[in-house]
């Protein structure tokens, strides 16, 4: 009997295509959480370490709970052997590339060296083992291929340190400030997870075939890869840099927009309204203070001004990226490890997803239309 299909929006926009107890986005509120707690106001209250284990175990840990994961996955941090020999090659042959394209080659290696067994053989605590190592050990791997591309020495984690803080130091080799380590755990909290966005989907189709975690997770990064999707932290303060002074925010936004071009870091397929992550990142951009917030601040105003005028009807407004560069660029975040510090916290949403996922023994196989010559055609003579 021929499978059944059912025509959809371009691109699955809108489309429903299972159950998740992980959270959910609801983009003409505003509002976004994970599992029952706003993901704003988890940000603003908790650690990082908080919202993994709440993502990973379904609830919020107490004091005891809290200080035995930490513990469990800041000894997770250290790379095997076979890693960290093999890291200044996969460094050296994606120089022009980065420590993201690096990752997808690294994570493969983890997998092989900690022995990751596909999740479909695997029971639910096996599999969420094999997560928190991969998640464990991400931030040590992006921060050792980016100082390998700096001609740097790689440094060690440290297992007295939090994610946040841990992840700043092996980037920098100092131990940085309270304040620079809260702004950016909040940044990383906030963008844990976000819906069924293209890199959670794809972890979630690879992982339904009932691949490895790494292999899932390398998808992942792949998709994130992408400019339109994960590089936009960098291409948003790539604006405030072209713009250069208030006097020639109107003219500089005006002349783009009517030439059809997009305005990184405005903007959001889902949010009908102000970003909440958005709002939430200005403010601690706000705290920090200086010049490049203020400057900022004005072209935000200006470019949604200018959009709304131009654009009418879109709501268009600044999204997660706009702030998420300015608020690593306060804290010493180099530009090109702004989309792989995004990667060390979806990383934590990516593997709840494939373990989700793999609770569901149904392989995702969606259908395609075919729109070429009609067949069947005889094979012309060689």
């Amino acid at each position: 009997m021929p499978t059944t299909t059912t025509a959809v929006p371009r691109g699955l926009a809108g489309v429903v295509v299972t159950d998740t107890a992980l959270g959910d986005v609801r983009g003409r509120e505003g509002f976004y959480h994970y599992r029952q707690y706003s993901a704003v106001e988890l940000a603003q209250t908790r650690g990082f370490e908080d919202v993994w284990h709440l993502m990973f175990h379904g609830e919020l840990p107490d004091a005891a709970a809290r200080a035995d994961f930490t513990a469990r996955t800041a000894a997770l941090r250290h790379l095997p052997r076979e890693v960290t020999d093999a890291l200044p090659g996969i460094a050296a042959a994606g120089a022009a590339s980065g420590p993201l394209a690096g990752l997808r080659t690294a994570l493969s290696l983890l997998g092989a060296a900690q022995g990751f067994r596909p999740v479909y053989d695997l029971d639910a605590d096996r599999r969420r083992e094999d997560a928190l190592a991969a998640c464990a050990a991400v931030p040590t791997l992006l921060t050792a291929l980016y100082r390998l591309g700096q001609g740097l020495d790689p440094v060690e984690p440290r297992d007295d340190l939090s994610y946040a803080a841990n992840y700043l130091y092996m980037m920098t080799g100092s131990e940085p400030e309270p304040d620079r380590v809260r702004a950016i755990e909040r940044y990383l909290i906030s963008t844990v997870d976000h819906g069924f966005n293209a890199s959670t989907f794809t972890a979630r189709v690879v992982a339904s075939t009932g691949a490895d975690m790494a292999a899932s997770l390398v998808a992942a990064v792949g998709a994130l890869s992408g400019p339109l999707h994960g590089g936009a932290p960098s291409r948003a303060l790539d604006t405030l840099d072209a713009i250069g002074s208030p006097d020639r925010i109107d003219a500089w936004v005006r002349e783009r927009v009517l030439a059809g071009d997009r305005i990184m870091g405005f903007g959001h397929p889902v949010y009908r309204t102000e970003d909440p992550r958005s709002r939430m990142l200005r403010g601690i951009a706000e705290g920090i203070g200086g010049p490049l917030v203020a400057f900022a601040v004005e072209v935000e105003k200006h470019v949604e001004a200018i959009l709304a005028e131009l654009k009418p009807g879109r709501e268009l407004h600044a999204n997660v990226e706009f702030y998420a560069g300015v608020v690593m660029e306060l804290c010493g975040v180099p530009r090109e490890m702004f989309t792989p510090t995004f990667c060390a916290a979806r990383v934590v949403g990516w593997s709840a997803n494939i373990l989700e996922q793999a609770e569901d023994s149904k392989i995702i196989r969606p259908a395609a239309r075919y729109v070429g010559p009609p067949p069947p055609q005889p094979v012309p003579a060689p």
